[in-house]
């Protein structure tokens, strides 16, 4: 009898823990498949069967603080050995002029250097003489010298003057903020889109960002503002002292450049 009641008592046991087991994998009562309040929530929200396609575009406006110039010397002469020989003394002539403006050795780089011959006529083969062309690419952390340089190098032997870009050192924290305003501006777009079909966005399924823009190059000029809409911001600008005034002899405006970014990025209906 004692043997009888200690194997019901064993078999009880036994079949509560396998109870509890059920209990616990089906998730308490909602029974086998049931499923938490945040995770139905988060599901609906990630529905890719029903989504939209925006892009996002942002212009900051910077004040450039560096400039990079490309200056050199082209050189001809009757002979390899000739041309070669007065391009490095010319080219020697200009570096020194930099160096004397103070722009430092390791911000003059040799960029381009090309010898060639030159023929007496487009169908001719006969060489009459030899070609260099020997170009530096300068960088120019006073960029409000950036005039006097360049006529510096001029006056030195420079007899070529291929590029004048202005830019940032701090690039990289500009352009973050052009990728967070794009981000804005996309996610803006999106809702608005959804509201006007009678929907509403949910999460983010897909984000690109692209290295060109709508607005960027010489179509639009400076009037790419306008077309950047509410994306457009200005980096705060230095400070004028009192009793200090733009150079009016200055030969270049700096003005301001433009950091850009844009985005395309899908988000689900719901």
């Amino acid at each position: 009898m004692n043997t009888f009641s200690n194997r019901t008592q064993s078999v009880l046991v036994l079949l509560g823990v396998a109870a509890l087991l059920v209990f616990s994998l089906s998730g308490g009562l909602g029974g086998a498949g049931a499923t938490s309040p945040r995770l139905a929530s988060a599901a609906s929200d990630c529905d890719p069967q029903r989504s939209i396609q925006v892009s996002g575009s942002a212009l900051v406006l910077v004040a450039p603080d560096r400039a990079l110039v490309q200056l050199g010397v082209q050189s001809n002469d009757s002979s390899p050995e000739r041309v070669q020989k007065a391009n490095t003394a010319a080219i020697q002539r200009v570096v020194k002029a930099l160096q004397a403006q103070g722009v430092q050795a390791k911000d003059i780089a040799t960029d381009i250097y090309i010898i060639e011959p030159v023929y007496e006529s487009y169908d001719s083969l006969y060489i009459k003489g030899y070609r260099i062309n020997n170009l530096v690419a300068v960088t120019v952390r006073q960029v409000d010298q950036t005039s006097t340089i360049i006529a510096a190098a001029l006056e030195a032997g420079a007899n070529q003057v291929v590029n004048v870009e202005f830019t940032t050192s701090e690039l990289r924290k500009y352009r973050d903020q052009a990728r967070q305003l794009a981000m804005k501006a996309a996610s803006e777009k999106a809702q608005a889109l959804a509201s006007a079909a009678g929907a509403e966005t949910g999460c983010v399924l897909n984000i690109t960002e692209n290295t060109w823009s709508y607005y960027s190059g010489w179509w639009y000029s400076r009037n790419a503002n306008l077309w950047a809409q509410n994306v457009v911001q200005n980096s705060p600008q230095p400070a004028v002292s009192e009793g200090t005034s733009l150079d009016e002899d200055a030969m270049l405006s700096l003005g301001q450049i433009q950091v850009r970014a844009e985005v395309s990025a899908s988000y689900s209906l719901k």
